[in-house]
């Protein structure tokens, strides 16, 4: 049997990079993929590239910062498959930030991305999820909600709040005995649209600095983030909770 074997997966960001390869990945693994982004055209099109191979996939248009949204979204996905079983928030936004010249509106649009939906997701995820007789919830995090970069603040922020808000999480769904697990993933420099501008925050000796610490010695393509998300996302790791799988070829063993 597949390892995703009629197994629900709600992602968010799901129309490219990471989020599109992990929705493709569990698909591979009899998954039913529902896709979710503010872009209807882009997602549309990526449900159906899926669906084209052969796939059960799904796409509904969202704004992960919309909290009226969430138990829309979470409501369609159960009234198409009757049941929800992973929920990968995958959703996010990279944001280089000038610490004394930024503003708070900035901040505030970087949180609302990468955190609060991040809380919206896993909350209405729970309501459902208990229902089911539990699920995996994954929370995209980043290398950079383990450390610190100088231009990073408002991200840095972000992504390690999603980091201890997923062991609040895992904790919570235990002393509820949903059996729910809730677990993040932390990629390092990895091959995707977003990572595309990564120059006009980097420059060229802050690259050959990255390139030199990621001691594998190239990038990550999205398929290496998706293969660790499909593992939290299976039975296989059904004893892991409230944990951190980093994903960074080496980076952060500095």
């Amino acid at each position: 049997m597949a390892r995703m074997q009629d197994k629900v997966c709600l992602i968010t960001g799901g129309t490219g990079g990471i989020g599109y390869a992990s929705a493709e990945l569990m698909c591979k693994e009899g998954g039913k993929a529902v896709i979710t982004d503010i872009r209807p055209v882009e997602g549309e099109a990526s449900a159906q590239t899926l669906r084209d191979q052969g796939y059960d996939a799904t796409f509904i248009e969202q704004d992960v910062t919309s909290e009226s949204r969430w138990p829309e979204v979470i409501a369609e996905v159960v009234a198409l498959y009757g049941r929800l079983d992973v929920l990968v928030n995958n959703a996010g936004v990279g944001a280089g930030t000038d610490l004394e010249e930024s503003d708070l509106a900035h901040w505030r649009f970087v949180q609302s991305v990468n955190m609060e939906a991040v809380f919206m997701g896993t909350q209405n995820a729970i309501k459902q999820m208990k229902l089911n007789g539990g699920g995996s919830i994954i929370n995209i995090s980043s290398i950079e909600g383990i450390i610190g970069d100088p231009r990073s603040a408002a991200y840095n922020a972000s992504k390690g709040g999603v980091r201890l808000f997923t062991k609040s999480a895992a904790l919570y769904c235990a002393d509820k005995k949903y059996n729910i697990r809730v677990n993040s993933v932390h990629p390092g420099f990895t091959k995707t649209p977003m990572a595309e501008n990564v120059g006009d925050l980097f420059g060229p000796a802050d690259m050959e600095r990255i390139q030199h610490e990621i001691v594998i010695g190239h990038m990550a393509e999205a398929i290496d983030q998706a293969y660790g998300i499909l593992f939290l996302a299976t039975d296989e790791s059904r004893y892991m909770t409230g944990t951190e799988l980093i994903i960074d070829g080496g980076y952060t063993c500095h």
